[in-house]
């Protein structure tokens, strides 16, 4: 996981100044409708659902949005029918990458990343492909000011978390996803200033390559999360200090 912390900071703000807020909306909706649909409406009881609303709030989503989004997960309201689809396979230079998508078409989906992974001479494998690269782990990227690491520490491991890392004055907290709701929700209650919070995949090994190498694959990652379905991308790209200073 090493750099992984800094990458996210970079890549958060990266999204703020782009201008891509009707998009990340868009996304925002799909992922609130579908956690609604799957645990029911009330924030309160399902913490993705929670975490999908908190992220709305980020971008500024008017709260009527929302609410809608909200309805028609839960069925009040008509509105699309999205699922989750899951793609994997191997980019540039031996890289594994793994894509998460809302989608209401899949078709379209599956042809939009399938094209992107042809065009950079990379190509989608099979379910499972290269899943077993990855760990699904809760992150909670934590300011650091006014934060004492073993305060940290002793609370989110109170509350189930796996372990606390520290980079440049800032902390990062994994969980098991099964720990998320209850770590989250002692956070909250101590009032440690969450600034992303969410279920990510974390590559067990990850492979070094020179900057030229490591931009290409860049490129591609950054058109698949450009495709309207796509939430997430990952990969087992290492993120040490020279990569992030090449690809930022």
């Amino acid at each position: 996981m090493a750099g992984h912390n800094k990458w996210s900071k970079i890549k958060r703000q990266k999204a703020v100044t782009d201008a891509r807020r009707s998009k990340s909306w868009a996304r925002i909706t799909r992922d609130i409708m579908v956690a609604a649909r799957e645990g029911g409406g009330d924030p309160g009881m399902n913490a993705r659902l929670a975490l999908s609303v908190e992220k709305a709030k980020a971008e500024n989503m008017p709260k009527d949005n929302i609410v809608r989004a909200i309805k028609r997960g839960t069925g009040e309201i008509q509105g699309a029918d999205y699922v989750e689809m899951t793609y994997e396979g191997y980019g540039p230079h031996g890289i594994a990458i793994f894509v998460e998508a809302l989608t209401d078409n899949t078709n379209r989906t599956v042809a939009d990343v399938r094209h992107l992974f042809g065009k950079y001479g990379a190509g989608l494998g099979q379910s499972g492909s290269v899943a077993f690269q990855f760990e699904r782990k809760g992150i909670f990227d934590i300011a650091g000011e006014g934060i004492d690491e073993e305060e940290l520490f002793l609370l989110v491991a109170e509350a189930g978390a796996e372990d606390v890392t520290s980079e440049e004055g800032d902390f990062e907290v994994t969980t098991p996803v099964e720990a998320f709701g209850a770590v989250q929700a002692a956070l909250e209650e101590a009032g440690v200033n969450v600034e992303e919070a969410g279920l990510q995949r974390i590559a067990t090994t990850t492979t070094r390559l020179g900057a030229d190498e490591a931009r290409s694959v860049m490129k591609l990652i950054d058109l698949l999360e450009e495709l309207q379905d796509v939430q997430a991308v990952y990969s087992t790209l290492e993120m040490d200090e020279a990569t992030i200073a090449a690809v930022s």
